[in-house]
């Protein structure tokens, strides 16, 4: 099984932790996106919608969980194929909650490029671009090294 071990600055990244628990804990009772179920059949709607409220919580446990003890002892967290394509998921659910709760005033095309005036912008909305763009580079990360297209 192919692993990977990133080696992060506990000082650059505990503080981008607490934003994305916070965002992690608001999405507790909702999915970062809506599905489009059809109405005729409530029973599988909410089944549905209950099953990837369920996943999500559990990609989000995933991610949350590299976070650990063992991290802020020796600040590094470990990919492999078991949990790099809950890890994926949990990061876009995220991103698209700080996107929405904190980043909205942004324009997309410099979010993502990261091309944002960093001072022009109060320390909330810094903290939660910061955990924006450290999630993007976390499934960068996943995506060049463990393709999970291609896992075993």
């Amino acid at each position: 099984m192919k692993r990977v071990e990133v080696k992060l600055n506990l000082d650059a990244v505990a503080p981008l932790l607490d934003v994305m628990k916070s965002a992690a804990d608001s999405l507790e009772p909702r999915l970062a996106v809506e599905p489009h179920v059809p109405e005729h059949d409530a029973d599988f709607a909410e089944t549905w919608r209950s099953e990837l409220l369920e996943g999500q919580k559990s990609d989000l446990a995933t991610l949350m969980g590299l976070f650990d003890s063992e991290f802020f002892t020796n600040g590094v967290i470990a990919l492999d194929s078991t949990n790099c394509e809950p890890i994926l998921r949990a990061c876009s659910a995220i991103r698209l909650r700080l996107r929405e709760e904190h980043l909205q005033e942004l324009d997309d095309g410099n979010l993502e490029s990261g091309e944002v005036p960093l001072d022009d912008l109060p320390e909330e909305q810094r903290r939660a671009f910061a955990a924006y763009v450290f999630l993007a580079t976390l499934q960068e990360v996943i995506v060049q090294h463990l393709d999970p297209t291609v896992m075993e």
